[in-house]
């Protein structure tokens, strides 16, 4: 049974969702402050967490930022009233996997909710194998990385699924079009700008001045080189 973590100060909102959720056979823990939340999520195990951005205590965008830094990998769903793209945008690129604009429906936001679960329970049923690319030694399956001197290395879920993309179509040149549709796949997308800025963070811990295994093809996209 997949657990969720709910963040959301709506008290409607919250026992709305608490309650469908458990309908549709989750296992369900929720807080109504952003601080609050953020304990909960670093004391226990959550396959997701869906978070609002307009917290008491601490802002949605802040818990994600802590979480993320503390190398938790949890997929998280921002909930939120705001549409602006920039706040897409920003919510996206401090490690949410999804972002959903309230008033949302619930079919909608319980089919993204499986899709995540299911890209992680897949993930989760494969064997875990470290393959080594430049100066990181990653599992896909068990999210875990390592530089060559064994150390632990901080990656969001995001970029594990970036990099499992490009590992995937290794040698082959992937628009960033591309890359949103496969590692999003959402309705609405994030700006190219978005994948620019994780292609950056995967090259400081890939890359060495020696060799570059995460390629700009100007006009197009990347292309990985083993």
């Amino acid at each position: 049974m997949s657990k969720i973590l709910i963040v959301e100060d709506e008290q409607a909102m919250l026992v709305g969702l608490r309650d469908n959720l458990e309908f549709e056979g989750y296992e369900v823990d929720t807080a109504d402050r952003g601080d609050d939340g953020l304990k909960k999520l670093q004391s226990a195990d959550f396959d997701l967490v869906l978070l609002d951005v307009m917290l008491p205590g601490m802002s949605g965008f802040d818990v994600c930022k802590k979480a993320r830094a503390a190398g938790i990998n949890t997929p998280i769903i921002l909930l939120t009233a705001r549409g602006e793209e920039l706040d897409k945008v920003l919510g996206l690129e401090l490690g949410a996997d999804d972002y959903v604009t309230k008033p949302f429906s619930l079919r909608e936001l319980l089919a993204r909710i499986k899709v995540i679960l299911r890209r992680v329970g897949h993930a989760s049923e494969s064997t875990n194998e470290f393959i080594s690319i430049g100066n990181l030694r990653v599992s896909f399956e068990a999210y875990e990385a390592f530089d060559l001197g064994n150390q632990p290395l901080k990656m969001s879920h995001k970029e594990f699924e970036i990099l499992h993309y490009l590992f995937r179509h290794a040698g082959k040149i992937v628009s960033r079009d591309d890359i949103l549709d496969q590692v999003w796949g959402m309705d609405y997308q994030p700006t190219t700008r978005t994948v620019d800025n994780f292609i950056v963070r995967l090259r400081n811990k890939i890359d060495t001045p020696e060799s570059q295994h995460i390629v700009t093809v100007h006009g197009v996209g990347y292309k990985l080189v083993l």
